[in-house]
């Protein structure tokens, strides 16, 4: 199995929120990580800035992002807040999936405020199962079976979500932090302090391991769940 490990999140920086330090945790392992952004998350645009212009200042803030964190990034050209359920978006995922050939995905939990989050896993989903049956023509790429798909925790998707697996990342969070450090909603934004919040987090969740810092993982529901402390199938 390739050592790829794909991030999916419906907007720049709910990936690197939600994984960043499992993320670096993984790509200083060898791993090629890549996250990858349904929409660039541009609607909620600072005051005197455009919708386009907050768009393109969103990926290339992912990218300055990534790039701390030892990841790649790419960004779909889907509106944010727009995201719909449909064939042609589980379609376009799927290619990304054949030519990424990820071992894992990581991606939202189910439940969300917040739609686009609530979408993201149902079209991973849909995605993965196309992608991995040599029935579908996807461009001439051949297909490509996964392991299947996590979810990561996420401030605005937290009903029902209980951790299945705690990821030390003591070692990662300083780094973790730069990263974030680039997004400017991240840091600047007037509605919710993401920053202080996944920082306290972190803390919180390696207190539970007896770790300085954790980022946790949850097994889709139904899933066969194994409560620990890596990611199985996905050696370090």
């Amino acid at each position: 199995m390739e050592k790829n490990l794909l991030i999916v999140g419906a907007h720049c920086g709910d990936g690197e929120l939600q994984a960043g330090a499992i993320a670096n945790k993984y790509a200083k392992a060898g791993y090629h990580v890549t996250f990858l952004h349904l929409t660039a998350g541009e609607k909620g645009n600072p005051p005197g800035m455009s919708v386009e212009e907050y768009r393109k200042q969103k990926i290339e803030e992912s990218e300055a992002c990534a790039k701390v964190l030892g990841a790649d990034s790419m960004t779909l050209d889907y509106r944010d807040a727009e995201l719909t359920f449909s064939d042609e978006i589980i379609t376009r995922i799927a290619k990304c999936f054949r030519k990424l050939k990820p071992a894992l995905v990581i991606t939202h939990w189910v439940n969300s405020m917040h739609p686009d989050h609530a979408l993201c896993p149902r079209l991973v989903n849909h995605a993965w199962l196309k992608a991995a049956l040599p029935g579908f023509d996807l461009d001439g790429l051949p297909p490509h079976g996964m392991k299947g798909y996590l979810h990561s925790e996420n401030w605005e998707d937290m009903e029902g979500y209980v951790p299945d697996i705690f990821i030390d990342v003591s070692d990662e969070f300083n780094t973790y932090l730069e990263a974030l450090s680039k997004y400017w909603f991240i840091m600047h934004s007037k509605d919710f302090r993401y920053y202080d919040y996944y920082k306290a987090l972190g803390t919180i969740r390696g207190c539970r391991i007896k770790k300085q810092y954790a980022q946790t993982l949850k097994y889709p529901a139904g899933g066969n769940v194994r409560v620990g402390q890596e990611i199985p199938g996905l050696s370090l």
